[in-house]
């Protein structure tokens, strides 16, 4: 395996992180304050090409492979994870169903508008009685002549706010199960569809997540993704290919805040010494980069693994659940290390904190992750 980064990729890397450093963690402060990313930010996060860092370059984006993704998500991860999120949400989740499952004239339609910033992306997959159980969904699609007229309600929708364009998962034939659920690309401006009730998070300021209402939403049957009975799949395949992605934006907050926490250590006194020099803390921060170093080698094979066109279904789900669990020892540890400045919200460690929690919770919680990783095993020892 090769990690090494080709010379473009390396330049855009180079050229993120002096954007992240000059003028995301400018706004930090006032992100996790105001609630709101800075329209400067956005715009020339829109000039820089985030927005189309998982599209093609006939459409538009970067065209890089998941292991250079992987390099320039590490570099936005540093910074605030509100900003991360609306990032890596719509590189993710949001645009990979359209590239990977849309047909030429859904792509050419999006992809374009998606890559630039213009229309925002949003994967609508959650319901109130359909979280980590995802094919209890209760989001019905009946077909009438040219459209689809899909009613029901998503939650906890990042982006719902921001959005304009939705990978929307509904139930086509419910005596099928599973089988009986498909996969649309929905618009905001789609009639029947509204924007509801705005979650208040304990983390991801600047990140909107939302309710969704599908009231008698009329969507052409030119926006179904794929084949009918597809969806559950399809959801799927947009998850588990998310993974590397939601990885590697960790490992650059830990890294951020081993950064954080070597340099407090070393200028911190107690006792006459820095504190670093107490083996206590020593050890805390002995852990954290070890850890990170093993999440970074984790990252960067499966990211390898996904340019290769291997399967990764098991390996993505190992990433997934020890990425975020990783973070959450890393953000404790740091607090740790900080001492009582680390849980004042005037200093960024306790911001981290916060918002590491739900690493282990969406796009798959850790106990579905151990659950598919089970079943991996289990197909695999089964067939030797």
């Amino acid at each position: 395996m090769n990690f090494e980064l080709d010379e473009d990729i390396q330049i855009i890397k180079d050229n993120v992180r002096n954007f992240i450093q000059t003028e995301v963690e400018q706004v930090a402060d006032n992100i996790e304050r105001n609630n709101k990313i800075p329209d400067r930010i956005i715009e020339l996060s829109k000039q820089m090409g985030l927005f189309g860092l998982s599209i093609p370059e006939q459409y538009g984006g970067l065209g890089i492979g998941m292991v250079g993704k992987c390099a320039l998500y590490e570099e936005i991860g540093v910074t605030h994870n509100g900003y991360t999120t609306l990032i890596g949400a719509h590189t993710g989740i949001g645009t990979v169903g359209i590239v990977e499952m849309g047909n030429e004239q859904q792509k050419q339609k999006y992809l374009p508008l998606m890559a630039s910033g213009e229309k925002i992306g949003a994967f609508a997959l959650t319901e109130p009685e359909a979280g980590s159980n995802a094919s209890a969904l209760k989001t019905s699609a009946i077909k009438k002549k040219d459209k689809y007229i899909l009613n029901g309600t998503k939650h906890y929708i990042t982006n719902a706010t921001e959005a304009e364009v939705f990978t929307v998962m509904a139930v086509t034939d419910p005596a099928k199960g599973a089988k009986g659920i498909s996969s649309f690309i929905v618009e905001k401006s789609n009639l029947g569809f509204h924007v509801g009730a705005v979650e208040e998070k304990m983390g991801l300021k600047g990140s909107h997540s939302a309710e969704i209402i599908l009231d008698d939403c009329e969507v052409s049957v030119e926006n179904l993704l794929g084949e009918e009975g597809q969806g559950y799949v399809n959801a799927l395949k947009i998850l588990t290919n998310g993974r590397a992605g939601l990885a590697a934006r960790n490992l650059g907050s830990c890294q951020k805040l081993l950064d954080m926490s070597t340099t407090y250590a070393i200028e911190r006194q107690q006792f006459g010494t820095s504190i670093i020099d107490h083996q206590a803390v020593a050890h805390m921060l002995a852990e954290m980069a070890v850890e990170i170093e093993a999440l970074r080698a984790l990252t960067y094979k499966v990211a390898w693994m996904v340019d290769n066109g291997e399967n990764v279904i098991k390996e993505a789900a190992m990433l997934k659940l020890y990425g975020s669990e990783v973070y959450n020892r890393v953000a404790d540890k740091a607090v740790q290390v900080h001492g009582g400045i680390g849980y004042i919200s005037d200093f960024p460690v306790e911001r981290y904190y916060r918002d590491a929690r739900i690493t282990r919770i969406y796009e798959g919680t850790s106990e579905i992750q151990k659950n598919i990783i089970a079943g991996q095993l289990k197909k695999h020892y089964s067939n030797r």
